[in-house]
């Protein structure tokens, strides 16, 4: 016999099977009750919430010859032929998003039922049509025959014209609650004896993020081993998170505790664990934490926003190849106590590095005690732009992309660079820039450590918003002929920078785009 997979062999054919959506259920077997049939609907909500299915039992059920009370009877002609019936007729607007292929449709659509009531269109991805093939369908929908009933479906409603949607009865599919795929799930694997564990289902519906068609696919996945699915199981094929580790991390977090938040990162480090489920399921739970107000102790709801902002920042922007545990655990020691986190930088260098001999943390530890120096920003940023070229920029980035190669096993210098790129740079300056505010902060504490590799160059780090600020005011400062002059480091006189207007006037009426040429031309910085 041909295997069937799950989500097909229980997908419903009754209203009562449908699971989640009971208000959409209700509604319309009270229209089919009474009779009041509308010629155009659309259903909007996330995959797998149950859409298509809807729209086939309510094509089933409008066209059954005995229903009663809602339902379809199962037993007329037009439910028992509803696979093969071709009064229903289902359309994938992603393949078929054309006018012509609408055109077509519209055409077909005098044509009267075969021996249904209602011809039934099902047009899924409706969002996915073209603007002309809409026009197309805007003429149909305003008046179209008493026997055709169209159903739509999308995902991105957002993208369907107004003028369709107001032609539309709307109904908005709700992601399916974990409850109501646990008891599926367990009712499911009762009659396919399926041998699983009550964690195994809790975290087979938290990764299907409600939908059921997921829920299912993920258990027949997990099915087709033949062993008992436990939570191990799951972990290990999908990469999900223990939720022990993340109420772990969350009390380290809100208790300012050290050593067991690096503790448990360092499980997830060594685990099978896919980082994206690690954060979002993180967010989930501190998104949580912020409405238990009895339950936060070092964290409070702005704490609790920060964190979150900068952990969206680790999904959007990593895309290199290294552990990423390491950058989000550089970015949740940098909201445990700020005091704390500088004044023992040593010892998180320490922890950080914890797998390299003892040589190189004593190395590091020489070096990290220059954390205590002030880094004058506006003197290096200053001093970069004094000598700044394109080709000195083109060296830069070349000589860092050199040290993380060079350096793989070096986890602390390897964090700072990897998400960080140059962005202007002379023969004795490199101006880093990051979209993560930790590791600008990791930077300019630690940056002796890079300075070391590159010999004679120093550095500093500025974040997205600095270095936007520091470029539109050096393109200010081009305009107006102002000159910027090498400042001493070592001058304690030099506390602030100081910048000398070479020339009387200010130029004015001077173009942008000769600012420009001249800010991107060979002999001037280079800005990215």
């Amino acid at each position: 016999m041909e295997y069937k997979v799950l989500y097909r062999k229980y997908r419903p054919d009754t209203f009562e099977k449908i699971v989640g959506q009971d208000y959409t259920v209700n509604i319309l077997k009270n229209a089919i009750i009474n009779e009041k049939i509308a010629h155009a609907y659309i259903f909007n909500g996330p995959r797998g919430t149950g859409k298509t299915s809807t729209a086939k039992v309510f094509a089933k059920t409008i066209n059954c010859e005995n229903p009663k009370d809602g339902e379809a009877c199962g037993k007329c002609n037009s439910c028992i032929n509803l696979n093969n019936n071709p009064d229903i007729i289902e359309i994938d607007a992603a393949s078929n998003n054309g006018v012509d292929e609408i055109r077509e449709l519209i055409n077909n659509i005098k044509i009267a039922p075969s021996y249904s009531k209602y011809k039934v269109y099902i047009i899924d991805e409706v969002h996915m049509m073209t603007q002309s093939a809409f026009n197309a369908l805007l003429l149909t929908l305003e008046e179209p025959p008493k026997h055709v009933v169209f159903i739509l479906a999308t995902t991105n409603i957002e993208s369907v014209p107004i003028t369709i949607l107001s032609r539309c009865q709307k109904f908005d599919f709700k992601k399916i609650s974990n409850d109501v795929i646990e008891n599926n799930i367990s009712e499911i694997c009762k009659k396919e004896k399926i041998k699983i564990t009550e964690d195994a289902m809790k975290e087979i519906a938290y990764l299907s993020e409600g939908g059921m068609r997921d829920a299912l696919s993920i258990l027949d996945q997990l099915a087709s081993e033949n062993i008992e699915i436990t939570l191990d199981l799951i972990i290990d094929n999908f990469g999900s998170v223990p939720a022990v580790l993340v109420d772990n991390i969350i009390d380290a977090l809100n208790n300012n505790e050290f050593d067991l938040l690096k503790e448990n990162i360092d499980k997830l480090k060594n685990g099978n664990v896919d980082y994206k489920i690690f954060i979002k399921r993180l967010i989930d739970k501190l998104s949580y934490l912020v409405f238990e107000q009895g339950k936060l102790n070092y964290l409070d709801a702005e704490k609790i926003k920060l964190i979150v902002f900068d952990l969206i920042k680790v999904i959007n922007n990593y895309n290199i190849n290294i552990n990423p545990f390491i950058l989000i655990e550089l970015v949740l020691i940098e909201h445990l106590e700020i005091k704390s986190m500088e004044n023992n930088s040593k010892n998180i260098s320490r922890e950080i590095i914890s797998n390299e001999n003892v040589q190189q943390k004593e190395e590091k530890n020489i070096e990290n005690s220059n954390n205590e120096i002030m880094i004058n920003k506006e003197i290096r940023i200053n001093n970069c732009f004094v000598a700044a070229t394109k080709d000195n920029l083109k060296s830069a980035q070349a000589a860092i992309k050199k040290i993380i190669e060079e350096n793989s096993d070096d986890k602390l210098l390897l964090s700072m660079l990897v998400d960080s790129s140059v962005v202007a740079a002379s023969d004795k300056y490199y101006i880093l820039c990051s979209s993560l505010d930790s590791i600008v902060k990791i930077i300019n504490i630690n940056h002796i450590l890079i300075e070391k590799k590159l010999e004679n160059i120093k550095v500093i780090a500025l974040t997205e918003e600095e270095w936007l600020n520091e470029k539109n005011k050096y393109i200010i400062n081009l305009k107006n002929n102002v000159k910027y002059n090498y400042i001493d480091e070592e001058d304690s006189r030099n506390d602030t920078l100081k910048i000398e207007d070479v020339k009387d006037s200010i130029v004015k009426n001077e173009s942008m785009e000769e600012i420009a040429e001249s800010l991107f031309s060979s002999n001037k910085i280079e800005i990215e």
